[in-house]
């Protein structure tokens, strides 16, 4: 039997997607690697431009009771900070409850789910898709969307250029409780790196950091490496002294890379942080995985539709993914250049304080509109 599409990865991009289509009525089959509900490493902020296509989908954003957020912070090393306020604003709700929520939702609308399995292989020939799953099944689709994340076995399948590059950085996650504003995103500078807290749903707070793998090499574990140099971030400092972690041992995550991708491969349509992923420092990643989630919707929609021209397919989606995301892309690596060096976070955080015009521009340069 042959399914209208087969996606490959069950986070934000993949989710939307899999509700979405099925919602209108194709066959459509996830598969993901792990079983729902389950943590992920992520900042776990969402802008509210995604609002209106959450809503269309029948998403009940209050019976999830996200925290609503609609002030930022940037502090630099030494605890210098500066404080704007979020255009758009923006909620806070943890992958384990969002991504199980949307998964719920879209078997109820018919989707299919093919969990704890990986995806070995994907071939292209006469039109169509092969996919070879770990368990030794194989499934055959006229579609396929790449939402697997920001790197995966499959990357090397398909050759992709960045894949043969090691990526420098590594995530690392945490939930809190602790004492600070729920409307509140801040994001602290530190050698090498910057951490993000935030509220998120039940009282409890997203506490998530990006660094180098030199760095934690250098200091022989996380404990030490946070001890060593987040701690001389005095608001860092304050987060490890007096908030009550909730995991025994953080989520972690290796390579991370912001290397340019494409949209496209083997005639899949890469989707969210397979196609490109935004610097966490730009805090939206979220909501690019739904909106990529969104675009690719609609244009397989179009190709079922009309004719199943695969090449107006393709480029639409490319098009249409580039005009939303390529810039964005771009200024997000431009701006995490200016931090990491505690010399060049200083003078950043310094000349950005004295200058709010130029904190709206990289915001709306690195959010988009509600769609």
């Amino acid at each position: 039997m042959e399914e209208d599409v087969i996606i490959i990865g069950g986070g934000l991009a993949g989710l939307v997607s899999a509700l979405n289509l099925a919602k209108a009525g194709l066959q459509v089959t996830l598969v993901e690697k792990k079983a729902y509900p389950f943590h992920r490493v992520c900042g776990e902020y969402v802008s509210n431009e995604v609002l209106p296509y959450l809503r269309m989908l029948g998403v009940q954003l209050s019976s999830l009771n996200p925290a609503r957020i609609s002030r930022f912070m940037l502090s630099s090393p030494t605890g210098k900070t500066l404080e704007a306020k979020l255009d758009l604003g923006g909620f806070g709700l943890s992958r384990f409850t969002f991504d199980n929520y949307l998964y719920q939702l879209a078997q109820e609308q018919g989707a299919t789910f093919r969990l704890h399995q990986t995806v070995q292989e994907v071939t292209f020939a006469d039109d169509a898709f092969t996919v070879a799953l770990s368990n030794g099944e194989s499934l055959r689709a006229k579609v396929v969307l790449g939402a697997y994340g920001k790197r995966a076995n499959l990357d090397r399948q398909l050759n992709r250029s960045f894949f043969r590059k090691h990526s420098p950085y590594i995530g690392i996650k945490y939930h809190l409780r602790y004492d600070f504003p729920k409307d509140l995103i801040a994001l602290h500078n530190f050698r090498n790196g910057y951490a993000g807290i935030s509220a998120i749903e039940d009282n409890r707070y997203c506490f998530c950091y990006l660094t180098t793998r030199q760095n934690l090499k250098q200091h022989g574990s996380i404990p030490a490496m946070e001890q060593t140099v987040l701690y001389r971030n005095p608001h860092l400092h304050r987060i490890f002294e007096e908030a009550e972690f909730l995991y025994e041992q953080p989520e972690v995550i290796n390579e991370i890379s912001f290397a340019t991708k494409t949209c496209i491969e083997n005639h899949m349509l890469m989707c969210g942080d397979a196609a490109g992923m935004i610097t966490p420092l730009c805090g939206n990643g979220m909501a690019m995985a739904i909106h990529s989630g969104k675009i690719a919707t609609e244009q397989v929609l179009h190709f079922f539709n009309n004719g199943h021209d695969r090449k107006q397919l393709e480029e639409g989606y490319s098009h249409s993914w580039k005009k939303r995301f390529a810039n964005r892309l771009t200024v997000g690596r431009t701006v995490q250049q200016l931090f990491g060096s505690p010399v060049l976070s200083e003078v950043a955080v310094g000349m950005l304080k004295h200058l709010p015009p130029a904190i709206r521009l990289v915001m709306r340069q690195t959010h988009g509109q509600p769609f």
